[in-house]
């Protein structure tokens, strides 16, 4: 399985253009469950059945993980099984008939206008430092765009003058993203400060000292620093600035179509979810405002 396994792997990376930190998820996925077959194989004489694949998603949901990281190595495994079949190493397909663990909705969290603004004030920006957290902060906020995005996004795929910046997301699909101005003077600002400009007008537009890419965890905690700071309540990341994009979009009245192509989703369902977290947050004003919202104690 081993040899599938590193096979498939490069088939990720080299033709589908799955980013490190998906075709690390899968390889420890896969990892996981040749660990199980091992160890279990001998009972069904070394051939992967449908009741192998219960019995190892039992294990999986009786360690406590949860439905949604469940049916993520489940999609793996469809994943390897079906290229197995399409490059003729395995012909059946015992995955076919097990259905996924059913997943709670859950609303993307979001932050309110306020605390968002609270945060973007934050940075120092007196300093590179402070200048290249502001930008980092702004950047989020402005477009929407996933952290894997602006850590790979480049000097030449930003376009200050047209206040845009290019960038390609899963799958490598590229797309043409606008930039508010506060986030085009951030960008401004910190690319002058570090001299970005008189040099090729290329490489990564985040770099630390050693001017080497900023890489996601060290993203991660810049994002973390300052959210914290103004909202105790969640270990933040990055995504929730994204969450955040697309909620006050939609509060503010913009067309769920446009806010798709803003984010890069394939599907519009994806975006959809978006609109049930404003209609929340219309509820809950309504509740709280309207003074016929509720029964008081003698109506009831």
């Amino acid at each position: 399985m081993n040899e599938w396994a590193d096979r498939f792997l490069h088939y990720l990376v080299v033709e589908r253009n799955y980013s490190e930190h998906t075709v690390a998820a899968y390889a420890g996925d896969l990892s996981q469950f040749a660990e199980f077959w091992e160890e279990h194989g001998e009972e069904v004489g070394w051939v992967p059945t449908r009741q192998v694949f219960r019995d190892y998603l039992g294990m999986l949901a009786r360690g406590g993980l949860d439905s949604r990281t469940v049916a993520r190595k489940l999609a793996c495994l469809r994943s390897f099984f079906r290229y197995l079949n399409a490059h003729g190493l395995y012909s059946a397909n015992p995955l076919r008939a097990i259905a996924a663990p059913k997943q709670p909705k859950k609303l993307p969290e979001q932050l309110s206008v306020e605390i968002v603004l609270a945060a973007l004030a934050l940075p120092d920006r007196s300093t590179l430092k402070g200048k290249r957290d502001a930008a980092i902060l702004e950047l989020f906020y402005s477009t929407g765009i996933r952290l894997s995005e602006l850590v790979g996004l480049t000097i030449e795929n930003v376009d200050l003058r047209q206040r845009q910046i290019r960038v390609f997301g899963k799958g490598a699909k590229e797309r043409i993203v606008p930039l508010g101005e506060h986030a085009a003077e951030a960008l401004r600002e910190y690319l002058s400060a570090r001299g970005a400009f008189s040099r090729s007008g290329t490489g990564p537009v985040f770099v630390g000292k050693n001017g080497k890419p900023l890489s996601p965890r060290t993203v991660q905690r810049i994002v973390r620093k300052y959210l914290s700071e103004v909202d105790e309540s969640g270990a933040w990341h990055p995504h929730v600035l994204r969450h955040s994009f697309a909620t006050h979009l939609l509060d503010a009245g913009a067309d769920l179509l446009a806010v798709k192509e803003l984010l890069g989703h394939s599907s519009l369902s994806t975006t959809q979810i978006y609109t049930h977290v404003s209609a929340e947050r219309l509820k809950q004003v309504y509740r709280q405002a309207h003074p016929r919202s509720r029964l008081t104690g003698k109506e009831r």
